[in-house]
């Protein structure tokens, strides 16, 4: 079995280098190598959905599934999460997104105030791009609305803590 691990480890080493070096099929390809030996390899997976955001043709959907692959194999795994979350958020899909950070926070309570405010950065900057044909006041007001509601969430703070604060 330690065989078989050291191996592993050490062609997701050899993967991981080709990533770094921003070889990016390559590294794809030796990912795919290592998922197929080894089905159950979440950061095989993971390391394709990175070295996938590299080549052109590979789809969003397609990341998003090799993403949310190597979450299900480590469901504790974090970084996993967050970067699921941080992916979803790049291409608008901030409902899951939002869902992804949250869940991140329940698994990782003691470090929630930073997915919280890395949600909020994230839906601030990409949601206006995202939502531009229908960028009006309102949609705006709403943006902001919850972007401020989750920073006040990594502050742990409420809406009313801060009306005071902001008042004094």
């Amino acid at each position: 079995m330690s065989d078989t691990m050291s191996g592993i480890d050490e062609d997701l080493g050899k993967a991981e280098m080709l990533l770094a070096q921003e070889e990016f099929d390559k590294a794809r390809k030796k990912f795919a190598d290592i998922i197929k030996a080894n089905p159950g390899c979440a950061p095989a997976y993971f390391g394709k959905a990175e070295a996938s955001m590299g080549v052109q043709k590979v789809t969003a959907e397609e990341i998003m599934e090799l993403y949310k692959k190597a979450y299900e194999l480590e469901p504790d795994n974090v970084y996993y999460l967050t970067t699921l979350g941080s992916f979803c958020a790049d291409i608008g899909r901030f409902n899951e997104a939002e869902q992804y950070y949250n869940k991140a926070t329940e698994i990782d309570e003691e470090n929630s105030s930073l997915y919280f405010s890395e949600f909020a950065i994230a839906y601030f900057t990409k949601a206006p791009i995202i939502m531009e044909k229908f960028l009006d006041e309102n949609t705006k007001g709403m943006i902001k609305k919850k972007t401020l509601s989750y920073l006040l969430k990594a502050l742990d703070m409420s809406p009313e803590e801060a009306k005071k604060l902001l008042g004094s």
